[in-house]
């Protein structure tokens, strides 16, 4: 009980630093009218799409809610909204942040990069303290009420529910927007990005927030939340004592960010090209020595828990790791990013091919330190031990999502100096901080799939628990069908995104060919763009394309279940953490190393610069990579997650009513 107490008063301590930071960027300055007036037209477009996305979702929910409480329980019912509702509040206080920082961080560029870092920093972190004291106040509500666990497994549905539909929602429409913005931008009418002459430059900024805010913000909301509820239920199978531990490190991961959050402090003097990612650093450092020494001092001095603590550490660890992996397969400063600008200047099929392999690459040690933690988790602490490993990994989720939520406001910043017509000195501030930004949204991507991962393998374990399964054997057919069956999901599922995109695109290019060609003097610069409507068209798009995935995603695993029985069911969610894991990994790392290494071609002369050959080759690279990074591959994570969470939540009726073909 103390242990829920401390989560439930460390989620209050989180939500009022939450509101301290909103209230800071909120007083900073907001810059010219004609900022203004851009920044507003961001916000109005992000609003306007969350609202009718929720509403889309709504009937779905209902019917889903009705489901729960006839078969499970009023109690899972009730436990099932309250995760909708609160991941779809974690996502919505992300993207209002963020469409209230952009303008600002534009406006504190003046003041030189230290400033618009730090207003870029505190609008992200609002989105991972709001985050984390949701999860925490959540969690420990919901099982006091009840007092069982059976609750929250329909809370953790909840949340991976809101959590698919926000990223692929998000995910089509931010790059429909930017990949229509593109092609008849840069590569057909030479103009650069964020070009005011552009009628889908709007559309795509407002992207940028549904996407990478609200989406991310989601996603990891329902990593964070339904891995401390597996390990939950994980614990009850152990002994009574340790169900709230995962809790317990929850609590501590919160206020151990909080006053990590502190370290991340850029020089007044800073360079437009210094370090920028040391800051962050040292925050996440800060984060995680704290987080350690407060886990030692409740776990790790405590007689026969010492084995538990080191699997927190192992946890911290791969946090790490990942980190470090991805920053170097993106970053423009390492060989594979500069391996593929060089690969542009001989054309765009070199510089694909350059990004796939690189992509596929990657996956290689990401794989190996997942493989290495759970093997040491396991040795120290069982199945319980792997889902406690990951629960600490999760337990730093604040300080990942404010890293990850600082890339599209200073995307976003650099927008509107650019439609503001600010001087270059301002935008080379913002292009400083965006190029940065970049590098930590394919971070704290890494971040998300291998928290995916381990999450996602905590459930499985709870399903075979829930399912009465102790052996899987892969020689018997179901098994084996069922295996297959979910490696190809991942496949089929990004194929359904990234059509979506492409169709959608289709439709912004139209538009914007047909708005260049009809309105006079739009090309030179004397007529006004019709943003509204590419805005509209984004928007009406990605809200038709997300229902067929959703529904695959929560129809396969019932569907498996309930006609081959939960061993065919079991062999699924094996393959689909597999398959997914590893296909997501590939995707957003390969599409942020093209991003980079368009950047790296646009910014260092001995590639070309802009407007050159090579340009023009590395920016179809991006093209490609864009729907890879931001739309499928992060769509993945929602998706391994709302597979395992609903055979997790149905796993009693399949047992009871499944019929078994196989």
């Amino acid at each position: 009980m103390n242990e829920m107490l401390f989560a439930f008063v460390s989620g209050i301590v989180v939500l009022i630093y939450s509101a301290w930071l909103a209230f800071s960027v909120n007083r900073a300055a907001k810059g010219s009218e004609k900022m203004n007036e851009i920044a507003g037209a961001i916000s109005e477009g992000a609003n306007a799409f969350l609202m009718r996305q929720y509403k889309t979702l709504a009937p779905i929910v209902i019917v889903l809610f009705a489901l729960i409480a006839y078969f499970i329980g009023i109690p899972s019912g009730i436990s099932f909204i309250a995760g909708v509702l609160l991941s779809a509040l974690a996502g919505y206080i992300g993207m209002q942040i963020a469409v209230r920082a952009n303008v600002r961080v534009a406006e504190g560029a003046k003041s030189g990069i230290a400033r618009a870092f730090e207003l870029a920093f505190k609008g992200g972190a609002v989105t991972g303290t709001a985050l984390v004291g949701l999860g925490l106040i959540g969690v420990s509500v919901l099982y006091y009420s009840f007092g069982s666990l059976v609750p929250l497994i329909s809370f953790g549905f909840g949340a991976s529910l809101i959590s698919l539909f926000a990223r692929v929602g998000g995910g089509i429409y931010t790059k429909a927007a930017d990949v229509g913005a593109d092609l008849v931008g840069k590569i057909e009418k030479g103009i650069p990005e964020d070009d005011p002459r552009n009628p889908a430059v709007i559309a795509d900024n407002v992207g940028d927030n549904v996407g990478d805010c609200a989406g991310m913000a989601a996603d990891v909301f329902e990593s964070f939340v339904v891995t401390v509820i597996a390990a939950m239920l994980l614990g009850a199978a152990v002994g009574p004592q340790f169900v709230l531990l995962p809790l317990l490190i929850a609590g501590l991961g919160g206020i151990s960010w909080v006053i990590g959050s502190f370290f991340v402090k850029l020089s007044a003097n800073a360079g437009k090209n210094s370090k920028i990612m040391h800051a962050f650093y040292k925050g996440i450092g800060a984060s995680s020595i704290i987080m350690l020494v407060l886990a030692f001092y409740f776990m790790g001095s405590t007689a026969g828990m010492f084995n538990l603590y080191l699997t927190v550490v192992v946890g911290v660890i791969v946090t790490a790791l990942m980190f470090i992996i991805t920053e170097y397969y993106t970053g423009k400063e390492y060989g594979p990013v500069k391996s593929i600008a060089d690969a542009a200047k001989t054309g765009a099929g070199t510089n694909l091919i350059q990004g796939l392999a690189i992509g596929m690459q990657s996956t290689v040690l990401p794989a190996l330190v997942i493989i290495v933690a759970i093997a040491i988790s396991f040795k120290l602490g069982g199945l319980y031990g792997v889902a406690l490993a990951a629960a600490s990994m999760l337990s730093l989720s604040g300080m990942v999502i404010a890293i990850d939520a600082f890339g599209p406001i200073t995307d976003n910043a650099g927008g509107i100096a650019e439609m503001s017509k600010l001087p270059s000195n301002i935008r080379e501030v913002t292009d400083a901080l965006d190029m940065v930004g970049n590098t930590t949204k394919a971070t704290t991507k890494g971040f998300a799939i291998a928290g995916a991962a381990l999450g996602a393998l905590a459930l499985f374990v709870a399903f075979a628990e829930e399912a009465k399964l102790t052996v899987v054997d892969l020689l018997q057919p179901d098994v084996t069908i069922g295996l297959f069956i979910g490696a190809l999901l991942p496949f089929i599922f990004s194929s359904f995104l990234m059509t979506a995109v492409g169709r959608a695109a289709f439709q912004i290019v139209e538009e914007v060919r047909r708005q260049f060609r009809e309105i006079p003097g739009l090309m030179a610069g004397t007529g006004r763009a019709d943003y509204a409507r590419c805005v509209d068209i984004s928007t009406q798009t990605a809200l038709r394309e997300l229902t067929v995935p959703g529904l695959l995603a929560v129809l396969s695993p019932l569907a498996v279940g309930f006609l081959l029985g939960a061993h065919a069911l079991a062999g699924l969610l094996a393959g689909v953490i597999a398959s997914g894991f590893l296909l997501a990994l590939m995707m957003c790392t390969a599409g942020a190393a093209w991003d980079n290494g368009k950047k790296l071609v646009e910014t260092d002369p001995k590639y070309g610069g802009k407007g050159s050959d090579t340009h023009k080759a590395a920016v179809v690279g991006d093209t490609v990579g864009d729907p890879l990074k931001d739309t499928a591959g992060p769509a993945l994570n929602a998706l391994i997650k709302v597979v395992n969470t609903v055979s997790l939540v149905f796993a009693g009726l399949i047992l009871a009513m499944g019929i078994k073909l196989v």
